[in-house]
């Protein structure tokens, strides 16, 4: 396992973290033996952190943690999320705060390494949105995080980059979070680069160049665009969280991808894992877990390490054509 240093916090974290997510769902739908295996053999393996969040099968992800953290031979990092009910904004200081100390109850935990905020963020507040005045406001998201950080209920805070581009913007160049969560995968590369004039794909602006300003950790997420990267086979967990397309865009991107490149960098979850390791900004790639066997694959396209630059170049084209559509 290689390591990478958490932004400015100094933490040196592995570049995989393990993701208790809906999508790959590990944690909430497999039998309680099949967690507490590949949770170990993640840690064996040199994996230091875990990723959960309430709204992560309805609080299963946090539950199973409860237990398990209790059972691995180890201490990893952990990181959880609080997500604000956009119709009591006028409370999101005490929003936040019960909803990180039921989560610790949950986690059976005194405390976290991180905390995030798991709205997205848009110049106008929607059901599940809220804006930039909400985090960064007098008793917004940001005081009650750093209220929370005070009182020792986490060590770090941050916040999932999601939404409009430039609304995140304005919240990463506050310099008041730790950490961001932010979208980078093969198909949609546009929060670590400039884009082509012809992409028309939903555009996150080079966030990372921005958080690498702000000494803001990365946490590539989303890597394998909900499992089509990964493979043809659908599951049913797949949720687009971007616009200006669907699973069949996403699906023929993916087929483009894999024609130009091949098998020659691994299977198609390592090559996009490699993709992701391949940005030396991306402090963490979070990856989502179905079965065992996908840690395995993880863990051995991790090893072979970033993408090599020919392949990165044999991508280009199909940027600069918006993949044909």
């Amino acid at each position: 396992m290689r390591y990478r240093i958490f932004g400015r916090t100094g933490l040196r974290v592995s570049e995989l973290v393990f993701g208790g997510g809906w999508v790959g769902g590990l944690l909430i739908h497999q039998d309680d033996a099949t967690k507490l295996k590949t949770l170990r053999r993640a840690m064996d393996a040199g994996i230091n952190w875990i990723d959960t969040a309430p709204a992560y099968g309805k609080t299963q992800s946090e539950q199973a943690l409860g237990w398990l953290l209790k059972e691995i031979e180890a201490t990893p990092y952990l990181s959880t999320k609080v997500l604000l009910d956009t119709a009591r904004l006028g409370d999101i200081g005490g929003q936040i705060e019960r909803s990180l100390h039921e989560s610790l109850q949950r986690l059976g935990r005194s405390s976290v390494d991180l905390v995030l905020l798991h709205n997205q963020i848009e110049p106008t507040a929607t059901s599940s949105a809220i804006t930039p005045e909400h985090v960064l406001g007098a008793k917004g998201a940001a005081d009650a995080l750093e209220g929370c950080r005070e009182q020792g209920l986490t060590r770090y805070i941050g916040f999932t980059a999601l939404g409009d581009a430039a609304s995140c913007r304005k919240v990463v160049d506050s310099g008041r979070f730790d950490a961001a969560q932010v979208y980078y995968n093969l198909l949609n590369p546009s929060a670590g680069r400039p884009m082509p004039v012809s992409w028309k794909g939903h555009d996150f602006g080079q966030l990372i160049g921005a958080c690498r300003v702000q000494g803001t950790a990365v946490m590539a997420i989303r890597i394998f665009a909900a499992g089509v990267l990964a493979s043809d086979v659908r599951h049913g967990r797949e949720v687009i969280i971007t616009r200006g397309t669907d699973i069949a865009r996403e699906e023929r991107c993916a087929s483009a991808v894999f024609n130009a490149l091949g098998d020659a960098y691994g299977t198609r979850a390592q090559t996009a894992l490699r993709f992701v390791l391949a940005n030396p900004d991306v402090t963490c790639a979070i990856i989502g877990l179905a079965e065992p066997r996908h840690l395995e694959e993880a863990l051995a396209g991790a090893q072979a390490g970033p993408l090599p630059q020919p392949a990165l170049d044999a991508l280009e084209p199909l940027y600069q054509a918006n993949f044909g559509r």
